[in-house]
């Protein structure tokens, strides 16, 4: 269990921004992702990964949950850096139908895939291979981020390359 301070819980400036735009699903072409204005509850979060799990003694303290797509998987800040703050955490994805993915490694990186046109759901079932810029996300990005600008795919690939074990890690809490 990762052990995480109260202002953990605080939406980082770059979400809350994030938050307040409207994002083009652009009937299936664009990014299916809705981003929340607050973190679900510690609460919230353990209980929805022990039903994702069907395991009743996980908790949720590792995971910031920050937005869905469309069908109720859902976005996080996966908190596996001890000592670093929320905004160099890995954003995961794991989705309704058990499908799931580290998919940026860094606050920052996840801005440059939706400027890329590319949301959380699309990075794991596609693996950003069908990407559209967007103007008003790359602006976004442009403010908050602090890593360079790069393609979605290749921000993908390089946080799977960094966390392989993501998805054998979530499975292994199934019971």
């Amino acid at each position: 269990m990762n052990q995480t301070t109260d202002d953990h819980r605080a939406l980082p400036p770059a979400l809350a921004e994030l938050a307040r735009m409207e994002i083009d699903y652009a009937d299936g072409e664009g990014i299916d992702f809705e981003p929340y204005g607050v973190f679900d509850s510690a609460e919230e979060t353990t209980d929805w990964l022990r039903q994702w799990t069907g395991n009743p003694e996980v908790d949720g303290d590792a995971y910031r949950v920050f937005g869905q797509d469309g069908s109720g998987g859902l976005a996080a800040l996966w908190y596996v850096r001890p000592g670093l703050p929320l905004t160099e955490q890995p954003v995961v994805f794991v989705g309704s139908e058990g499908e799931c993915g580290v998919v940026a490694g860094n606050l920052s990186d996840f801005l440059w895939m939706l400027a890329d046109g590319c949301g959380p759901f699309e990075a794991v079932m596609y693996g950003a291979a069908q990407s559209r810029s967007d103007a008003a996300l790359t602006a976004l990005a442009e403010r908050h981020a602090t890593t360079p600008r790069r393609p979605a795919r290749d921000i993908v690939t390089e946080a799977r390359a960094e966390f392989p074990a993501f998805a054998e890690d979530i499975d292994a809490l199934c019971r």
